[in-house]
């Protein structure tokens, strides 16, 4: 499990690069460096961290399920995920 403060801080980006997202676009339309450098630097989408949705996990994330590898192999097992077979692991 990720720890509570990773999360909001993930939260919090999220919310500042929505917030932020048409003034980017604008500033790289117009060519304007300066100004798209004095933007927080949180307002960038490359910031973001996909996480599992259940756990927080930050790494092994499936981005087709929005799971980590471990949440998917536990659900896959217990048949909560349709379509998908056990093969050997």
């Amino acid at each position: 499990m990720a720890k509570e403060s990773m999360k909001a801080r993930e939260v919090k980006r999220q919310k500042m690069v929505k917030k932020y997202a048409d003034k980017r676009e604008a500033l790289k339309e117009a060519g304007d460096w300066e100004a798209l450098q004095k933007l927080p630097k949180n307002s960038s989408p490359v910031r973001l961290h996909n996480r599992c949705k259940l756990t927080g996990r930050p790494k092994g994330y499936m981005r087709q399920f929005g799971l980590s590898r471990v949440m998917f192999r536990e659900m896959a097992n217990k048949g909560l995920i349709p379509g998908v077979k056990k093969a050997s692991w």
